[in-house]
């Protein structure tokens, strides 16, 4: 399973970003999909969760600004990030974890630069 991330950038603060990851592999239907973010130096936080069934969660920072969504035909998972911050600057990585297996991969991750 190779995850591939794309989407991140250079934003002004109140701007949006759309992140996207897109899965090889088979396991991606029985996989719950997420975004994390990690500063340097700091650990690695969950930011938003989806899975298999669709049942969705989100870290209180982002919720109401951040939308995660999968499409399983595409074996792709994208995060909707909107009314950006600066504090939202960090690295992001997408990761599945197989609901099988409990085995979890992770993408490389895009760095998000929200300026103020």
């Amino acid at each position: 399973v190779q995850l591939q991330a794309s989407g991140g950038g250079l934003v002004q603060a109140g701007g949006s970003l759309r992140l996207s990851c897109v899965a090889s592999g088979s396991i991606f239907d029985n996989a719950d999909a997420s975004w994390y973010r990690q500063l340097p130096g700091k650990q690695r936080d969950l930011v938003a969760l989806i899975t298999r069934y669709g049942v969705i969660d989100y870290a209180s920072p982002v919720r109401g600004r951040f939308t995660i969504s999968r499409d399983n035909a595409k074996k792709t998972v994208i995060l909707q990030m909107n009314s950006l911050k600066p504090e939202d600057t960090a690295t992001y990585f997408c990761a599945l974890r197989s609901t099988a297996s409990g085995r979890p991969y992770w993408g490389k991750g895009t760095l998000v630069t929200v300026s103020s």
